[in-house]
């Protein structure tokens, strides 16, 4: 999925591969660049370590953005269930923060917090800090959006659903077709991004600073 200069969301590409991996990946970003498209200013996605790896070799100077959900999700997993709430609280915080600084700030504190009983989840939350934290260089307006993969989440959860409803689709290409027929239908109904008037600056690759253009917060 990618965002056009109006706002609007669109459907890119649909593809089958093997368990994500970096071959897989990579072929359908090359393919992307054989059909026109320029290396994406942000990239955004799980912990999937084939698509990154991808994107780093073919498009070196796209900035990355994990997901806060598969974050939460894989950092909560780690922790007894009576800690979870708590911990909860400080993740969202972090993601919540006004300013890059306050959201490390309230990292640290999780550290402190957390390291000596439960060294696993804090060593999950820290090995993608600073690509966690991408969106502040982002127009604020646009943080709701970049900050995780729910826009295509959402959207191929009506995919799965209908694998199940008809246990599986048959063929590969069978597959692919429903797949793109169920997104090409769901496309109709994503709503254009706020702030797009400022994804004009995005593609200039003008400098934000906590969400405020430089020049503006100077």
């Amino acid at each position: 999925m990618g965002v056009r200069a109006d706002g609007t969301k669109e459907l890119i590409a649909v593809a089958d591969g093997y368990r994500e991996s970096t071959k897989s990946w990579s072929e359908v970003q090359r393919d992307l660049s054989r059909r026109g498209l320029q290396a994406p200013v942000l990239a955004i996605g799980d912990g999937a370590l084939g698509f990154w790896a991808a994107v780093r070799d073919v498009w070196p100077e796209t900035s990355e953005q994990r997901c806060w959900v598969h974050k939460l999700a894989n950092v909560l997993d780690k922790l007894p269930k009576r800690i979870q709430p708590r911990a909860k609280r400080a993740l969202h915080e972090i993601m919540n923060a006004e300013s890059k600084k306050d959201a490390l700030d309230v990292v640290q504190e999780f550290e402190a917090q957390f390291s000596a009983t439960y060294p696993k989840a804090v060593a999950c939350l820290l090995k993608d800090s600073d690509a966690l934290l991408s969106f502040y260089d982002f127009p604020a307006d646009h943080w709701r959006h970049i900050r995780t993969t729910n826009a295509i989440e959402s959207s191929f959860a009506t995919v799965r659903l209908r694998q199940r409803i008809t246990k599986g689709a048959g063929t590969r290409l069978r597959a692919l077709t429903m797949a793109f027929k169920l997104l090409e239908m769901a496309q109709k109904r994503w709503r254009r991004i706020n702030g797009h008037s400022l994804l004009g600056d995005v593609v200039e690759r003008v400098t934000y600073v906590d969400g405020i253009k430089l020049e503006e917060a100077a």
